[in-house]
């Protein structure tokens, strides 16, 4: 499921993007799931960076959507971020904050649609899923692109990534069959491993970085198969 967040403070608008977002997933198959928000203040206080996409007017009572953008990037890079407004010339200044597109009004239906196609090819990319949690202490987002490997510790999985190990109650099958399409392959029973890190493969062992991985006999020729056709590939 999609999160997408609507941050305009004019009703009329609203309303329209809700119904566009209606007719688009019901053509795309796409399932969305919309958030609205009546000002820059409200996305961005106690903003939780768990959005994939935030369509954004520009130009709105008290913080703008420029300045609710630049708080929004501090905490998530991840988030595609689209603008909507009156005047294009406003949206130049959206590559300040890595915005990915920008919406005129008054609003087109086949002129969102194409935008929106653009974003969730964005937002799908391999490499581009992020992974949230909510834990007893708060909200835990990942990028997959951050992740070496995943380990099994019983009912936890450790999460070894480029900023440090986090730990979330998971299935390691669950959580496999979520990442199928994100180049990651169970070396064995406790490990799942991310090949963008993988530097070999040395004596039945899995090496990324410092860490050593068992693998297991029957995923060896696997493994390396994978691992093969990944290097062609990238």
């Amino acid at each position: 499921m999609i999160r997408l967040a609507i941050v305009e403070d004019e009703i009329n608008y609203i309303g329209t993007l809700q119904e566009y977002l209606s007719r688009f997933c019901e053509e795309s198959g796409a399932g969305i799931s919309v958030s609205v928000f009546g000002s820059g203040e409200e996305i961005v206080n106690g903003y939780a960076p768990v959005y994939d996409i935030i369509l954004m007017d520009i130009q709105m009572e008290g913080m703008d959507g420029m300045a609710a953008a630049h708080r929004i990037r501090e905490t998530d890079q991840d988030v595609v971020i689209m603008f909507i407004t009156n005047r294009a010339d406003y949206a130049i200044r959206g590559y300040e904050v890595d915005a990915l597109d920008y919406i005129v009004k008054p609003v087109d239906y086949f002129f969102f649609a194409q935008k929106m196609t653009r974003a969730l090819t964005r937002i799908r990319k391999p490499g581009s899923t992020v992974l949230t949690y909510s834990t007893r202490n708060g909200l835990i987002r990942m990028s997959v692109k951050d992740i070496l490997f995943v380990e099994s510790e019983g009912h936890v999985l450790a999460f070894h990534t480029t900023g440090g190990i986090k730990r979330i109650r998971e299935k390691m099958q669950s959580l496999e069959d979520r990442l199928r399409s994100e180049h990651f392959f169970r070396c064995n029973k406790g490990y799942l491993v991310n090949l963008r890190y993988v530097d070999g493969i040395q004596d039945g062992w899995c090496v990324i970085g410092e860490h050593r991985l068992l693998i297991s006999r029957g995923r060896k020729t696997p493994l390396m198969e994978t691992l093969a056709a990944y290097i062609a590939e990238n």
